[in-house]
């Protein structure tokens, strides 16, 4: 693991973060640079201290009006295969004319980690915070989960799919009707050493401009 979990409450967290050096600040950057997707994921997955702390980060998302709309649900263990057996009812609603035994293959799906995160936003509609933000919010937090599974030395997928927008997917995870699913992390330990080796990622230089004042200005009316 690149780092031990520590019970540190949030005033210390804090006060620890004025103390960093530059070295290790360098340090920290340079390891969620180095951050990719992995697929498939073996055992084990973060033990209990460690997703703790991994769903503590998602709480750290920017939440324009603290409504803390992220919300998870993990599927882990022998729920996986009911996982499994659902996604291959989904396959099989969706194609009426088929056999069941067609989807058989999607079982192997919810086996591709050894714990599966489903994350969902709760949608405030009495809110002034516009949805978009609630969404963002949840998947800020998604991101801040993936780098911290990265930093203990995990690997992380977030995937989506048509499933993620099936209405029996919602209703078996047991979402309600103000509650959005925006997919599933699927996290545990990169299978092989080639996937530890970081991906090669474009220069940012090409996706970042400056903005002049006059460059755009409207024209007169």
């Amino acid at each position: 693991m690149l780092y031990p979990a520590r019970s540190m409450n949030s005033a210390s967290l804090a006060a620890n973060a004025k103390h960093t050096t530059p070295d290790n600040a360098q340090h920290a950057v340079d390891l969620l640079l180095s951050r990719r997707s992995h697929w498939p994921l073996s055992e084990p997955a973060p033990d209990q201290q460690h997703l703790e702390r991994i769903f503590d980060a998602a709480m750290r998302a920017p939440d324009h009006g603290r409504l803390r709309p992220q919300r998870f649900v993990v599927i882990r263990g022998e729920a996986r295969h009911a996982f499994g057996e659902l996604l291959v009812d989904l396959a099989a609603a969706r194609n009426p004319g088929d056999p069941r035994s067609a989807h058989a293959h999607r079982r192997q799906r919810a086996m591709a980690a050894p714990l599966i995160v489903a994350l969902a936003a709760v949608i405030d509609g009495n809110s002034s915070v516009p949805e978009l933000e609630q969404l963002l919010c949840a998947g800020a937090a998604a991101m801040n989960m993936l780098n911290v599974i990265h930093l203990y030395g995990y690997g992380g997928f977030w995937a989506t799919g048509i499933d993620t927008y099936e209405p029996a997917m919602h209703r078996a995870l047991g979402l309600d009707a103000n509650e959005r699913l925006l997919g599933f992390l699927f996290v545990g330990t990169p299978a092989n050493d080639k996937e530890n080796q970081p991906s090669q990622r474009p220069s940012s230089d090409a996706y970042v401009r400056e903005w002049q004042p006059f460059e755009h200005a409207a024209a007169p009316a």
